[in-house]
């Protein structure tokens, strides 16, 4: 019979201890609003992520990573690459653009900053949707490298067969 009185004792215990782990559900908290002065996008290409900010207000400036832009991408093509959605459009004046772009090379860094630029100037005014589309700049290009395969030299690649 002793055995049966710890039972119902150690039973208590474990009851008790539910009741201490019940919490309390907390009240809602109100939401804070963030006001925002600059349109944001986001550009990718290969393992490269582009995210672009345009503020209207402000001074010309073209920032990529805190370089100018020419300085960031040395080559003209990889310039001209960047600057496309802003020539198609004829846009000279605009605010400050900020692109923070991390992952991939270069070139798939300046492709990146194309379509997140593209995508920031749709958001900017409609109606650069219909032109930007026809140019082909709000399509992400999907090709990405292929990974390599087991019994395979490459993604693809067989190794050398030798018939004698």
């Amino acid at each position: 019979m002793p055995t049966k009185a710890k039972k119902t004792v150690k039973s208590q215990k474990k009851a008790k201890k539910t009741v201490k782990r019940v919490e309390t559900i907390p009240q809602e908290e109100k939401k804070k609003v963030i006001r925002r002065t600059y349109l944001f996008a986001v550009g990718r290409r290969k393992c490269s992520v582009a995210r672009v900010r345009l503020y209207k207000k402000g001074e010309k400036e073209f920032i990529v990573n805190d370089k100018e832009y020419k300085k960031y991408f040395p080559t003209l093509e990889f310039q001209i690459n960047v600057y496309k959605p802003l020539a198609v459009l004829g846009i000279k004046d605009y605010g400050k653009i900020s692109i923070r772009v991390k992952g991939g090379g270069k070139r798939g860094q300046a492709d990146a900053v194309k379509l997140g630029l593209a995508r920031v100037l749709e958001l900017l005014d409609s109606k650069n949707r219909k032109v930007l589309k026809a140019e082909g700049l709000l399509r992400r290009d999907p090709r990405v490298k292929e990974r390599k395969k087991f019994g395979l030299k490459g993604a693809r690649r067989a190794p050398q067969w030798q018939k004698r």
